[in-house]
Formats: structure tokens, C-alpha cells, sequence
């Protein structure tokens, strides 16, 4: 099928191509909350129940999680490079695709060798399906209307813990791990794979004329040359944020219940953090125009490090930790769009595709180290309190960097 024509002036842009674009909001916001759901949220869920079953140790099936994820960062530069120049549809859909596969095959795998193997799978999905591409294409598509594009993805994914956590462990109790993974391969299969190949079909700007043309709103930004110390120091800090959110999100379940609350209750904790990552999106547009972009990035990794740091030390009472999950997915929801625009509002949206996938990379092997780092710690520190402890010194370690950055001013 032919390439259709970049949209190049406002004049272009009719209404079957908004509603093209509106359409492929809509499905992104759906894809991102499912495979976001199974592919990463599930697992934490499912792990006890992996260990009981099969006698795989868990710091092993953290570690071939967190193995997924670390293909998912490496494979996430190249995909960057394949975005930018043919835009997200192909890649999307096969990406869901391999997905399903990867799940099916995590379910029935009678080995650890080759539950290793789905997760390799997995991570190769994940850096074709999750937000990464997903904020590639809306940036791209939407160019100055990108930071509400952008909260509209990020806050229905939001609710991915919401709804997959407790339907993860209802699943769990009626059925067993190995046939809640096939159930959740199958919603993969439903609503991801077809709403990207259909839905994903706005047209696509040549790379030429994308990196020669620019719009009045990323002009300034496109004429910064991108320095190599800016550019690390501010992907240091943000990835340092993400070790501590991240390795405290995906160990919340192992530390409830290990204090003593089900497996249930410990999920809806996971869970409700989603609906504070909601309303910490909601909140992100208004509060960096009135704060500044430095003072929100504090503020949002120093809220991070603080509840982290209170989870270490609080027991309870059941409500008290809902609202702390609260405060602390507020703080993963801000910093999610923090990070998604950082490139842009810095560097404009012509390299996107490209800087971000770099930028992104550093992030995405945080994440796929948290659980391991979050589990390893739990051990030679004496338990998960210990190790929530630590992780709150390292959110401060953080701050310090943001702060020691001094990040650009938005522009108006």
C-alpha cells in the first residue's frame, strides 16, 4: 500500500484525518491500559503462585522479568529508529502479536529455561507495544496538542494496576496461574492486535521533511543543540527515580503480605495506586504551568522518595497504606509525563522518535532491574521494609540530581 502525503499545513488536515487521529487516540488509550495490564502488572500478582507451583525460586522469576525488561531497553533504541522512519502501525500490531505469543508461551512453559525464554519474548513485545512508541506517535501526530494527547494515554493506562491487579488475583483464586496467563493472552489477542492494525492509520511525515520542517511551537527548542552532559545528567536523574518507584511498586505485594495482609488485599493496594496515577496526570498540565518544570520534577521525585520511605516504616492501619498508594502513584503518574515530554520540551519534536528512544533506554533497564533490585535487597538488609528503606534513600539520591540539573523552564 502506498505512503500517503505528510499533512503539512493546517489546510491539509481535514475532518476524516482528525478523525483518523482521534481514532488512533482512542485505540492507543486502550492498547496501553491492556498491555501494560498483562505484560507488566499481572506478573507481581502471580509471582507467589509460580514459585509455589513450579519450585522456581523467586528471586529467578524476578530476575527473567526483569531479563524481559532489559530487552525491552535495549530493543527500544533500534524500534526508535523504525518509528521515526515508518511510523508506529506495522511495528504495533506485530509487537501485540508477539506479545500474545510471548504470554501463551510463559503459561505453558514447563521449564524455567523457557519461562526465561517468554519473558526474552516478552521484553522484544514490550518495546513495541508500551508507552515508548505509544508517546512517539501521538508526539509526532499531534505536534503542539502532544501534552494532551500524551495525559489522555497516560491517564487511561493509569488505571492498568486498577483493573489488572484484583482481576489478575480473581483469576488466580477460580483458576491457576498457568490459565490466567491464557486468559490474559486472549484479551492480548482481542483488543490489542486489531485495534492497532485498523486504528493506527494516520499518515506518516517522511523523515527528510521531518527533520527540515518544524512547527512555530517547537522552533526554539529545535535550534538548542542537544549537549551530551544535559542530556545525561537529566537521564540520570530520571532513572534513578525509576529504580526507586519502580522496584518499590513491584515489591508493595511481596511487603503487604508479607506483613500479613492477603494476597487480595495486597493487590487492591497495588491497584488503587493506579487511580492516584490518574489524578497525578490530571494534575500535571496545570501544575508545571504554575510551578515551573524544576520545581515540579522536585517536587514530584522528593514525593516519590518520601512515601516509598513511608511504606518501609508503616504497618498500617489497611486505610493509611491506601492513602500512601494514593500519594505515591500521584508521583509515578506526574513523573510519567515528566518523562514523556522531557525530549520535547527540551529539543523539540523533530528528533523525537530518536532522542527519545535513547533517552528512554536507561529508564526502561531501570525498570527492568527494579524488581530484582527491590527483591535482592530484601535479603542481605533483613526483609522488605529494609529494603523500601534503602530505595527511599536512593528517590533522594534522585532529587539531588534533578536538582544539581536544573532542568529548562517550558515555554510558554
Amino acid at each position: 500500500m502506498a505512503q500517503r502525503p505528510a499533512l503539512s499545513s493546517r489546510r491539509e488536515i481535514g475532518t476524516a484525518s482528525r478523525r483518523e487521529l482521534g481514532w488512533a487516540l482512542g485505540v492507543l488509550c486502550l492498547t496501553e491500559i491492556v498491555s501494560w495490564g498483562v505484560l507488566y502488572y499481572a506478573f507481581p500478582v502471580l509471582a507467589a503462585d509460580i514459585t509455589a507451583d513450579t519450585g522456581w525460586s523467586t528471586a529467578a522469576i524476578t530476575a527473567a522479568f526483569s531479563a524481559g525488561l532489559v530487552v525491552s531497553a535495549l530493543v527500544g533504541i533500534p524500534v526508535g529508529r523504525v518509528i521515526h522512519r515508518h511510523g508506529p502501525r506495522w511495528l504495533m500490531t506485530g509487537g501485540s502479536a508477539l506479545a500474545v505469543t510471548a504470554v501463551v508461551l510463559l503459561a505453558v512453559a514447563p521449564s524455567f529455561p523457557l519461562f526465561l525464554a517468554g519473558w526474552l519474548l516478552a521484553g522484544v513485545a514490550m518495546s513495541c507495544v508500551l508507552y515508548a512508541p505509544a508517546f512517539a506517535a501521538v508526539t509526532v501526530w499531534f505536534g503542539p496538542r502532544r501534552v494532551r494527547a500524551l495525559t489522555a494515554i497516560t491517564l487511561v493506562a493509569g488505571f492498568a494496576s486498577t483493573v489488572f491487579a484484583p482481576l489478575t488475583a480473581v483469576l488466580d483464586q477460580h483458576l491457576c496461574w498457568r490459565a490466567t496467563y491464557l486468559v490474559l493472552a486472549g484479551v492480548l489477542a482481542v483488543l490489542t492486535v486489531p485495534t492497532h492494525w485498523f486504528g493506527l492509520r494516520p499518515a506518516w511525515p517522511n523523515t527528510e521533511q521531518t527533520e527540515n520542517t518544524t512547527s512555530t511551537d517547537d522552533t526554539r527548542a529545535n535550534s538548542r543543540p542537544v549537549r551530551p552532559l544535559e542530556f545525561w545528567v537529566l537521564a540520570a536523574a530520571f532513572t534513578v527515580n525509576t529504580v526507586c518507584l519502580y522496584a518499590a511498586v513491584i515489591n508493595l505485594v511481596p511487603l503487604l503480605h508479607g506483613r500479613g495482609y492477603s494476597l487480595t488485599a495486597a493487590a487492591w493496594v497495588l491497584g488503587i495506586g493506579g487511580v492516584g496515577q490518574v489524578l497525578g496526570r490530571l494534575a500535571y498540565a496545570p501544575l508545571v504551568r504554575r510551578t515551573g518544570l524544576t520545581a515540579c520534577t522536585l517536587a514530584v521525585f522528593t514525593t516519590g522518595a518520601v512515601t516509598t520511605g513511608v511504606f518501609a516504616v508503616l504497618p498500617g492501619p489497611y486505610a493509611a497504606l491506601i492513602v500512601v498508594a494514593l500519594i505515591a502513584g500521584n508521583a509515578r503518574g506526574l513523573a510519567t509525563l515528566l518523562s514523556a515530554t522531557a525530549v520535547s520540551d527540551r529539543w523539540g519534536t523533530a528528533r523525537f522518535a530518536r532522542l527519545n528512544g535513547v533517552f528512554n533506554a536507561p529508564m526502561m533497564l531501570a525498570t527492568a532491574v527494579s524488581p530484582f533490585i527491590g527483591a535482592w535487597l530484601a535479603g542481605p538488609l533483613g526483609g522488605y521494609p529494609e529494603a523500601f528503606a534503602a530505595l527511599a534513600v536512593l528517590g533522594l539520591v534522585a532529587v539531588m540530581l534533578a536538582a544539581r540539573r536544573a532542568p529548562t523552564e517550558p515555554r510558554g
